[in-house]
């Protein structure tokens, strides 16, 4: 799966909440400033070339739709984390964070908790 830029995810994002929407749609999800309508028209269409998004005729416009879930691109993007930056190792990735935002043992303990509910 291909990385996105950091506009294409943004865009991918509102995509993910929306479910699907046409280009005006997706422009009154972005914040202030709102970038031109062709800006956010040319990135859909890159989302389209690359994968990640389709479109349905609407009128005389298009309604786009992720083809990717969000899930799985979370997925692949946390698993080249790991591998680029901690040699592979979830572990060590969870104690980097650990150390570098003081994380409490009662937070450690919520988050064993919220392990263990998911197995």
């Amino acid at each position: 799966m291909l990385q996105l830029t950091k506009a294409e995810e943004e865009i991918m994002q509102i995509l993910w909440q929306l479910g699907k929407g046409n280009v005006k749609a997706i422009i009154g999800y972005l914040p202030e400033p709102k970038p031109a309508y062709n800006t956010v028209s040319t990135i859909v269409r890159i989302l389209e070339s690359k994968g990640f998004v389709d479109h349905e005729k609407e009128g005389k416009g298009h309604v786009y739709f992720p083809l990717i879930k969000q899930q799985d691109y979370s997925n692949q993007s946390l698993n080249k984390l790991v591998d680029n930056y901690f040699q592979g190792s979830f572990k060590s990735m969870v104690s980097f964070f650990v150390k570098k935002n003081d994380v409490s043992l009662k937070e450690l303990e919520s988050i064993l908790k919220e392990i263990n509910k998911e197995h």
